[in-house]
């Protein structure tokens, strides 16, 4: 590996464990636009990467398999007069350029990249691919082919659970998701970047942990002139990124971007299936359905249990920092600056949920500062008409933690008034679900708590310092 690869270290088993295995094998690996899947793979297996080539984007088949051929030139000296007409000739000619390398115990790569790009309609590219892989490659133990593709969607449905040629037939999976505050703060500090701690989470509330994004935060940067300059200045290098992304991953006609607008304007607790179809006069139907489904496995949105009062009901919001960031802020204020803009009540509001959610992708750090970690649990959030919880832990151990989640530039003051309403909280959710388990408030904030009155009644208090963990 020539240069570092930051965190990952699951993925990097997977990896390595293919390097290592007795077979051929095919790995699948998806995940969101610019998270960092094509340098995972480049860099893990710079040493063993035998071909490789990556689709274009609306690319025609002829187009894609002179692609292919070009880079097949690139790796051997032969077939410089090959012209293949279709994925048949092209794929029998990588064949037999593998046959030309000898088997060996070191594992050889064949990488394709933006996968879901090559198999164009009418294509032939996948049936091709299919056959490939079963009438060739397995006959070897020496070979890794690694499909790769942003379109979450496609991925899953024709790939991971093809029901055709490929059924059963992915031997690893890997989905990459976006780093973790760890993550991003070793990301820096390779760069040469230490900022503090407070700063990185602002800084992930904006962009969340897409490595791309990541890479034009600056030495001297504060979270609030690296914000400026990569999504607000003129030129900002994520000026035109929340478009970018709906156009490559999905289909034009489809309901993504309408989805997406209707959880930004609703509740930031989340809306329903039918709360969502209402607000965009949409129709419940397969089109709805798919849109939907790929939001979730592309990142974007969140499905997720909340219960009013005992009455539980699916729920769905933004998961996506950047998008959110993007139509809360960047796309209703082109021309501001956010050296401005973050100064205004509007921040105050955001900066609490985007807090929340950072919380939520690090529920496990949560739990593990809170020794529960070994233990099973269900988290959900709850509200009836006089309370409404962040985050419920409810425990296998009968204990349930009740984590009220708070965003500050300083600590949290628990003074009576607020003391009253956590008693309060407590009280509601006991009556409400009638539980029988231990009920323990727990403040998740951003520099502690202060205050006489939280004596007692705050189980446990919890800084952002946990979440790196």
């Amino acid at each position: 590996m020539s240069r570092k690869i930051v965190g990952r270290n699951l993925e990097k088993e997977k990896l390595e464990e293919a390097l290592n295995s007795h077979r051929s094998e095919l790995i699948a690996i998806y995940g969101r636009r610019r998270i960092g899947k094509t340098y995972l793979i480049r860099e893990f297996y710079s040493k063993n990467i035998t071909f490789g080539f990556s689709g274009l984007r609306n690319g025609i088949r002829q187009d894609q398999i002179e692609n292919f051929m070009i880079e097949l030139r690139e790796a051997t000296n032969k077939f410089q007069g090959e012209r293949p007409q279709n994925w048949l000739q092209a794929f029998n000619i990588l064949k037999q350029y593998l046959k030309g390398i000898r088997e060996t115990r070191k594992k050889k790569v064949i990488f394709i990249d933006e996968f879901p790009w090559v198999d164009t309609m009418r294509s032939g590219f996948l049936p091709a691919f299919e056959n490939f892989w079963n009438a060739y490659c397995t006959t070897r133990s020496d070979l890794i082919i690694v499909v790769c593709g942003s379109a979450a969607s496609y991925m899953i449905k024709k790939v991971i659970r093809n029901r055709g040629g490929l059924h059963n037939r992915i031997t690893r999976k890997i989905k990459l998701e976006p780093f973790k505050l760890e993550e991003v703060q070793e990301f820096l500090l390779y760069k040469g970047i230490d900022l503090p701690e407070i700063e990185i989470v602002k800084i992930y509330m904006a962009l969340g942990g897409v490595a791309e994004y990541l890479e034009h935060i600056q030495t001297g940067d504060s979270s609030v002139t690296a914000i400026d300059r990569i999504c607000f200045q003129k030129r900002a290098h994520l000026e035109h990124e929340f478009d970018e992304v709906f156009k490559s991953l999905f289909e034009e006609g489809s309901y993504h971007e309408q989805i997406i607008n209707a959880l930004s304007k609703g509740p930031k607790k989340g809306m329903t299936r039918d709360e969502i179809l209402e607000d965009k006069g949409l129709s419940s139907g397969g089109q709805f359905s798919k849109s939907l489904f790929e939001l979730i496995e592309s990142g974007f949105v969140e499905q997720y249990q909340s219960f009013r009062s005992n009455r539980k009901k699916t729920l769905f919001r933004i998961f996506d920092e950047f998008c959110l960031f993007h139509l809360q802020f960047i796309a209703p204020n082109k021309g501001n600056r956010w050296t401005q803009l973050y100064t205004k009540k509007e921040y105050v509001s955001w900066s609490g949920y985007a807090f929340e959610m950072i919380c939520y992708k690090h529920v496990e750090s949560i739990k593990r500062e809170l020794k529960c970690d070994q233990i099973d649990s269900t988290n959900y959030s709850w509200s009836n008409n006089k309370a409404q919880i962040d985050l419920v832990i409810d425990r296998n151990d009968n204990i349930v933690n009740l984590c009220e989640i708070k965003f500050y530039n300083d600590k949290c003051i628990i003074d009576s008034d607020y003391a009253d309403k956590l008693r309060n909280k407590e009280t509601q959710f006991k009556t409400d679900t009638g539980t029988r388990k231990g009920v323990n408030t727990v403040m998740v904030t951003t520099w502690g708590i202060t205050g006489t009155h939280g004596v007692g009644l705050v189980t446990k208090s919890l800084t952002k310092d946990c979440l790196f963990n």
